[in-house]
């Protein structure tokens, strides 16, 4: 199969292309370490169509095992890192499929049921070509690799990197103080969850960052208040809505168009229509290309509600399965959780449903937050919601439950809720 790795080994083989933990691999040298591991999988019996699982946090033989599976023909199929022996063996099991998978990633979205999505060389190269159109495809391009390898916008990032011959500076786990330093040191573009975000801004303080070009934002609304502080500090971000069925983003921010109200316009090559919008032109997102998942096409129901603009833009409400039916009105928790954010005292919150006898439900929100009691917090979001949408209680937590790209874990979220 053509690998992108033995490609930019040709064009640039002198140049970084992986960084982790003090070392620097050229892409010459990730071609060699590449085909050691393409040589072991062998050994042991990986032929084209085999599925080749691999549980492991970030590290560069994960970053190898996967190129080397796509040289192959295998399907490399990584593991969450957090996840149990139990966890794991309920695991379904895949059988020997076509060569032209290169990743199948599990995913369970709010069933908590575990699936494996298949995502083929296409969908990689079509990802990294309208990644490419939309924010440069260039060398000289640095990515932070802080998103886990065991997931769609890590393995994007990484073999996006690989097409363009750019680098990436590969990080074990995120930490903000570490993400700060990387991006002085040449790291010239990054994706962050709202979440990662705040905390590279509370760590870096008043010093700006220089040479950033883009700071990709998904995984939750961003306040605006976060906007201009990211601005204020050198970090370009553009926000973006993906998912793992369309191979990491669907929509993104013109960079230089960027206002922060939306996940911006359709990526290059991909379309995006709202199904049955109501009144409002709410509806589910659906979307097509040659991004989408094997077999999943080609209208992709994503079961995320969401609203396109005049522009085209994206507006992300919720997930179907997280709409909250309260007395008759759609209640979306992002809208709920983006107005609640711009609190003072709140320094996280997330937004869940509650059965309700007279209403059928009712939002209830999860927070972390200062010197303020609930009488306060209430009082001034019905200043700025309507009152179908103003939380019921206010449960206080140590830390809002997120998974390991940062995103709000909602099977989690309604069991601190209905066990309240």
């Amino acid at each position: 199969m053509t690998c992108p790795v033995q490609a930019a080994a040709a064009k640039h083989g002198s140049a970084p292309a992986l960084l982790f933990e003090g070392r620097t691999w050229t892409w010459a040298e990730a071609d060699r370490e590449v085909a050691a591991v393409v040589e072991t999988l062998r050994d042991r019996g990986v032929r084209a169509g085999s599925r080749v699982r691999l549980q492991s946090g970030n590290d560069p033989a994960m970053a190898w095992t996967f190129f080397a599976c796509g040289r192959l023909g295998a399907a490399f199929m990584p593991i969450n890192a957090r996840l149990t022996p139990a966890e794991v063996a309920r695991l379904p099991v895949v059988e020997s499929g076509d060569e032209d998978v290169l990743a199948a990633l599990f995913t369970s979205g709010t069933t908590g049921i575990p699936k494996s999505i298949e995502l083929t060389h296409a969908n990689f190269d079509a990802m990294a070509a309208a990644n490419a159109l939309r924010l440069g495809g260039e060398a000289s391009q640095r990515w932070l690799g802080t998103l886990p390898l065991f997931h769609i916008g890590g393995l994007a990032t990484l073999y996006r990197c690989a097409v363009y011959g750019a680098s990436i500076a590969l990080e074990a786990r995120f930490d903000a103080a570490r993400a700060c330093e990387a991006l002085d040191e040449g790291v010239t573009h990054a994706s962050f969850v709202p979440t990662m975000l705040e905390r590279v801004l509370e760590v870096r303080g008043a010093k700006p960052f220089r040479g950033m070009r883009a700071v990709l934002i998904g995984g939750g609304p961003m306040t605006t208040a976060t906007l201009r502080r990211a601005r204020a500090a050198g970090l370009p971000v553009v926000q973006t809505y993906g998912l793992t069925e369309a191979c990491s983003q669907v929509t993104t921010e013109v960079l230089e168009a960027a206002d922060g109200t939306t996940a911006g316009p359709a990526m290059p090559g991909i379309e995006v229509r709202i199904a049955e919008p109501d009144a409002s032109g709410v509806g589910e997102i659906e979307v097509s290309g040659p991004t989408i998942a094997k077999g999943l096409g080609p209208w992709l129901r994503t079961k995320d509600l969401g609203r396109l603009d005049d522009q085209g833009r994206l507006t992300i409400f919720a997930r179907r399965m997280d709409l909250i039916l309260t007395g008759g009105e759609n209640v979306y928790p992002a809208e709920v959780e983006a107005a609640l954010k711009e609190h003072p005292s709140i320094r996280d919150v997330a937004v869940a449903p509650r059965a309700d006898r007279e209403w059928g439900q009712v939002p209830v929100a999860v927070v972390v937050a200062g010197d303020v009691d609930d009488a306060s917090l209430t009082a001034w979001a019905r200043e700025r919601l309507a009152s179908f949408k103003v939380p019921r209680a206010w449960l206080r937590v140590e830390s809002v439950p997120r998974n390991a790209t940062g995103k709000i874990d909602r099977l989690q979220l309604r069991a601190i809720v209905d066990a309240s």
